[in-house]
């Protein structure tokens, strides 16, 4: 555990790359619209509870896999942000599904190592264009909650973006204590 805090907080952080293809502004909300390549992530998913109670315990097997815990025992760079998938219902509250993802760091892409937990499995995602909201804070699934509502109402009825899914991320490490950086993520309906 000790070795998996300090990989994150003191050792190198490895951010995802991306194409900023816009930065716009509607009804006093700044957002980003982004461009994300292809690539492969460690994957962990849970469900039968709530993003509150579970955020934290998939965090850490995600960071346990960074710091070590896999076949070969390889210590990787941390990369940023964690992803969460959440799948809202019609009244906004989420389902009780989850998903959490670390992007493998671009040296292991090729050959990622191979997991030692047996809930955690490699994928390969798609590239995607995301409406990105940023925002501060300690996040929980009603902060989450709110930004996404924020992000659907200056998007408006006509954006092309996909509305059964959407990806709550977080940047920095639990024990920091100001200028968090957290983000919604909208995948964008592609073409």
């Amino acid at each position: 555990m000790f070795l998996m805090i300090k990989n994150w907080m003191l050792g190198a952080t490895e951010e995802s790359e991306y194409k900023l293809l816009s930065t716009e502004c509607k009804d006093g909300v700044s957002y980003e619209v982004r461009r994300y390549d292809a690539c492969k992530y460690v994957c962990v998913s849970l469900e039968g509870r709530s993003f509150d109670q579970v955020s934290g315990d998939l965090q850490r097997k995600l960071l346990a896999y960074m710091s070590g815990d896999n076949e070969q025992g390889e210590v990787m760079n941390t990369p940023v942000p964690i992803i969460f998938t959440v799948f809202p219902r019609d009244d906004g509250s989420l389902n009780r599904r989850l998903v959490a993802a670390l992007r493998i760091p671009l040296s292991f892409q090729i050959s990622p190592p191979t997991p030692t937990d047996s809930s955690l499995r490699i994928e390969d995602r798609p590239g995607m264009t995301v409406y990105v909201l940023r925002f501060g804070g300690f996040p929980g699934e009603s902060e989450y909650r709110a930004e996404a509502s924020r992000l659907t109402c200056t998007l408006g009825d006509s954006a092309p973006f996909q509305r059964k899914q959407y990806l709550c991320c977080s940047y920095d490490p639990p024990i920091k204590p100001y200028g968090r950086r957290n983000e919604v993520w909208f995948l964008q309906d592609e073409p």
